[in-house]
């Protein structure tokens, strides 16, 4: 998510690493790089134009204060390279926010109508706001509106089934229009407090679509007006955006499939073009895969340095705090096996896909795109090929227990010395940290229990293991790498000959 962004902001930094101080030419480098990574990405022209001048306007007309204090009152150095990044990540965040994540509500009741193109997500998005309506305690009536795509009721039954909230459907001929007249009648006397009109779409907006969705507003008159568009569908998505917010008074956005975007220029250029803002991410076809939008995080996560505050979240989403606290406590011990990293990697795979968790790692979030999925299956195969003795204490594993492990996996004998070598480096950093004259003890976070996050510490240490993983993925893209630049030699030279 993000790559070609990401890739531009890094490559912009890295030219001021050295710099003095910021002027007019080496800002001008900069910016050059960034410019090319939103064009790549699809953001319009004149909007790359505005955002990069006001960047510039921003790094050279404003005094850097080389050195501050941080949260802790420590006095610290600010190079003029982080001062640049600190003015495009204000940028970032002004051009794509502000955001309210909350939905509109009246008379108690939360209305959503749904609109957009066949085939951006509709049905899913539907589902997946039931679910996050749910999760704030209320209780929400799907209504399938869709009357011209085939199965398209169907789905929403499934998808309505597996989160347990009910589906309204009519019977077939009934204009789309009275089936959420009949829906909204449902909601009023059968104690529902949220409704989500799921409409139809067209391959192209037209007269005949815009009319029904007219009618259906009239008839439900919705608190909120919900736009769905394909982030993979890039400037595509901001322009039909915009179509549908000159005929439809749309409240909010939300971007589908953006985990399959590797350019997230419909991120960036949606509110600047529109004026509407996003409201939410979807970022995967489960139906917990759907995050409030924050621009801040978006737009850390594109300069490369994560976005801890939703990676939080995330995590407490799908863990037990208790459950979280005692495996804190073990884990700041040493006193945890191969066991415990299964189902620490099987709580980071609930959080989402792993590449948009590295993204959320800082320091690790330019490593998403090097992450190998299949690493942690390879694991998974490795600790399920080893015995209830092997996986508490690894370090009895020798060539004999490394040959019958690697053969009941598929994999190699070093494959397991290698996940072994990893495991203990990582158990005795993670007891070195918990340890009384520890890094924690030193940063003043106290003892187990003592001021002590386990939820925000697991949630930074899930990258441990990951880390790990992902060093067969970052090998191969070094090699890869070498047979570039050794091909690139041969050819200078054939060219010197000639």
């Amino acid at each position: 998510m993000f790559e070609t962004l990401t890739r531009g902001f890094t490559s912009a930094r890295e030219k001021l690493g050295g710099v003095r101080e910021l002027n007019d030419e080496n800002v001008d480098q900069s910016l050059r790089d960034v410019r090319m990574s939103l064009l790549e990405a699809d953001v319009d022209l004149a909007i790359v134009k505005d955002f990069l001048a006001r960047v510039k306007e921003r790094a050279l007309g404003s005094k850097v204060e080389t050195r501050v204090r941080d949260a802790s009152g420590r006095r610290i150095k600010v190079t003029p390279g982080q001062h640049f990044v600190k003015c495009c990540e204000e940028e970032l965040v002004a051009l794509m926010g502000p955001v309210d994540p909350t939905l509109t509500h009246e008379g108690g009741v939360t209305s959503l109508m749904l609109v957009g193109l066949q085939g951006v997500g509709k049905t899913t998005v539907a589902a997946k706001l039931a679910r996050h309506l749910q999760k704030d305690k209320k209780k929400p009536l799907l209504v399938a509106a869709d009357v011209h795509r085939p199965a398209a009721v169907q789905q929403l039954q499934q998808l309505g089934a597996r989160i347990d909230v009910p589906v309204h459907a009519a019977e077939p001929g009934t204009s789309a229009p009275d089936i959420c007249r009949e829906a909204l009648n449902r909601v009023r006397s059968g104690g529902f407090d949220a409704v989500i009109y799921d409409t139809a779409g067209r391959l192209a907006i037209d007269a005949e679509l815009m009319e029904e969705l007219h009618q259906i507003r009239t008839a439900t008159e919705p608190a909120n007006i919900v736009l769905v568009c394909d982030a993979l569908m890039g400037r595509d998505a901001v322009n039909v955006a915009a179509a549908f917010n000159e005929q439809l008074p749309i409240d909010s956005l939300i971007l589908t499939k953006l985990d399959g975007d590797a350019r997230g220029g419909a991120a960036l250029a949606a509110k600047a073009v529109t004026g509407v803002p996003i409201k939410f991410l979807g970022t995967g076809e489960s139906i917990d895969r759907l995050e409030p939008f924050r621009p801040e995080g978006l737009a850390s996560r594109i300069l490369g340095m994560g976005d801890i505050v939703g990676l939080v979240r995330d995590f407490e989403e799908v863990v037990d705090e208790k459950e979280a606290e005692e495996d804190a406590e073990r884990l700041l011990k040493g006193q945890f096996g191969l066991d415990d990293l299964l189902k620490q990697m099987r709580t980071i795979q609930k959080m989402g896909p792993l590449r948009e968790v590295f993204s959320k790692l800082p320091m690790f979030g330019g490593m998403a795109d090097q992450v190998d999925e299949g690493e942690l299956k390879s694991v998974e195969a490795l600790i399920h090929s080893m015995t209830p003795g092997e996986r508490l204490s690894p370090e009895i594993i020798d060539k004999s227990r490394a040959s019958r492990i690697a053969k009941g996996s598929g994999h190699r004998s070093k494959d397991v010395f290698g996940l072994v070598e990893r495991f203990g480096q990582m158990r005795e950093m993670m007891s070195s940290l918990g340890s009384p004259d520890g890094l924690l003890s030193k940063m003043g976070l106290g003892g187990i229990g003592d001021g002590f996050d386990p939820a925000g510490m697991l949630a930074a240490g899930a990258g441990g293991p990951a880390v790990g993983l992902g060093r067969r993925s970052t090998e191969r893209k070094r090699t890869q790498q070498k047979s570039k630049r050794k091909a690139a030699r041969k050819a200078r030279k054939k060219n010197r000959k000639r």
